[in-house]
């Protein structure tokens, strides 16, 4: 998969000096901040995929998870905004827990 992050890192947050339950408001932040063709730098003492996942359903198609360093003690991820991200981008229906919303009404 080819990247379309342009400015590499713009910054570094790293959430083993974080109280675990400030973690994901202060990582949504930062990357609502990211401008398109930039990313941020995450450090962590565990694979963050929870994060991912939801990331996944709050921005889905908008964001790029490219690991750089991936434990067993530490793990680097480089979350980056795609220089061309796509505007209204919607899950494709099936794909939620409730596939689609059939099991919520």
């Amino acid at each position: 998969m080819t990247s379309t992050v342009v400015d590499p890192i713009t910054s570094t947050i790293d959430i083993r000096a974080v109280a675990p339950r400030e973690r994901h408001a202060l990582i949504f932040t930062r990357f609502d901040a990211l401008q398109p063709g930039q990313a941020l730098q995450l450090v962590s003492d565990h694979d963050p995929q929870p994060l991912r996942h939801q990331l996944e359903d709050r921005s889905y198609g908008q964001f790029e998870w490219t690991y750089l360093e991936a434990g067993p003690d530490l793990w680097r991820v480089q979350i980056g905004k795609p220089a061309a991200a796509a505007n209204g981008t919607t899950r494709p229906v099936g794909d939620s827990c409730c596939s689609g919303g059939a099991c919520c009404g």
